[in-house]
């Protein structure tokens, strides 16, 4: 195979966003063929490509070699499932899937290696987080002790929620800012720091939107080491703010408005409070000032990658099996909060998934769908 023929399911503004990216000719070796979307007038703008409204017609059409799913969060995993028994290398947006179980049901179906199983987790090729796990595994931060991440640059108006019937409803998204945007800092968190062992949340439900799922989020994680973690996240807040601090024995590491900073301690805190005879005075420190070029190739990286790992074996940056951490843990936060009380992890995906049918099923939320008019340029016009 010299080039990848790609096709698409779901024309949404992801979906719209990634067909761009292929035909303005970015990622080479990859030729996009053929699209689909239920939705027929969104495939107007595609007459040279073929087109459908089925998706189980666009995997046995022939047209394609892979499968990129940008289509709302529970089709991911029948999408997925019937991609790889035609055969067919399959990215995925996020989330994989909306619980862990479908996630699990996802992963079985992946078993022929051969293909190709990547998540866009575009922020994975952000090199600000790539150093960051890069000091981690390393270790020159030493021993982890704390790590704090508050993400309230979510901000969305109501507006935005108004703008589909299926947003931010448990029956249509399956969640609020933890599933949809906060997805992406939650699979960072994982990537960098592995997977804690205990989790405590308070998920406010539609604090600041007439919403019916959460848009706000207050978690704590335990990791077996002892290591403690927080997780603050919000659609309702203005000015917000993305400010990652990690401290370790040997410094701390910060990472605010693109600038990561590393105060690097001369003497290790442990050992340093073992052996000085001062009674308040810290450690002597070096503060260094990381230089980053940039914020990588972000999805445009992740498709480049998807190719290179079909034609020419490149590791994945963002393998679709992963996609099930961030899953577990946003599960996790929403029955920490629904249950008010710490959860253990792993958690027992039928458990979570019998308590998101239960919030399907009671749900008497009424949708109040208007049409998007704000400003020009906005991919909301376009939905």
């Amino acid at each position: 195979m010299s080039v990848v023929r790609l096709g698409i399911a779901g024309l949404g503004n992801m979906g719209r966003h990634h067909a761009q990216t292929v035909l303005d000719g970015k990622i080479s070796g990859c030729q996009l063929t053929a699209v689909c979307d239920v939705d027929a007038p969104r495939l107007k703008p595609y007459t040279t490509l073929q087109t459908f409204t089925d998706y189980r017609e666009l995997i046995r059409s022939g047209a394609i070699d892979a499968l990129l799913v940008a289509t709302p969060h529970y089709s991911h995993t029948p999408i997925g499932i019937a991609a790889f028994k035609a055969g067919l290398h399959v990215l995925m947006e996020k989330p994989i899937s909306v619980h862990k179980a479908d996630a699990q049901k996802l992963i079985a179906a992946y078993t022929n290696k051969k293909l190709v199983f990547a998540a866009m987790f575009n922020q994975r090729t952000d090199p600000h987080y790539q150093k960051i796990r890069e000091l981690v595994q390393k270790g020159e931060l030493g021993a982890i002790q704390r790590i704090q991440w508050t993400i309230t640059d979510w901000f969305r108006s109501q507006a935005y929620y108004n703008s589909g019937g299926w947003r931010a409803t448990w029956k249509g998204e399956g969640g609020g800012v933890l599933i949809n945007q906060c997805v992406h800092n939650i699979d960072l968190y994982q990537w960098i720091f592995g997977m804690p062992q205990k989790i405590r949340a308070v998920c406010h439900i539609g604090r600041y939107h007439d919403i019916e799922v959460e848009d706000e989020v207050t978690a704590t994680w335990e990791y077996a080491n002892g290591t403690t973690a927080s997780l603050i996240t919000s659609t309702g807040e203005a000015p917000g703010v993305n400010r990652l601090e990690v401290a370790g024995d040997r410094g701390r590491l910060t990472l605010e408005n693109g600038h990561l900073t590393f105060w690097r301690n001369e003497i290790p805190t442990s050992r340093y409070s073992r052996t000085t005879n001062e009674a308040y005075q810290v450690p002597a420190t070096w503060k260094i000032e990381i230089p980053i070029r940039d914020r990588g190739e972000q999805h445009t990286g992740i498709l480049k990658n998807f190719t290179n790992a079909i034609l020419h074996g490149e590791k994945l940056l963002a393998p679709g099996v992963e996609g099930i951490h961030s899953v577990e843990l946003i599960n996790a936060m929403l029955l920490a909060s629904f249950k008010d009380k710490a959860i253990t992890l792993p958690i027992k995906a039928a458990e979570y998934e019998r308590l998101l049918q239960q919030l399907i099923r009671q749900s008497t939320f009424r949708k109040k769908v208007r049409r998007y008019r704000g400003a020009a340029g906005n991919y909301l016009l376009d939905c």
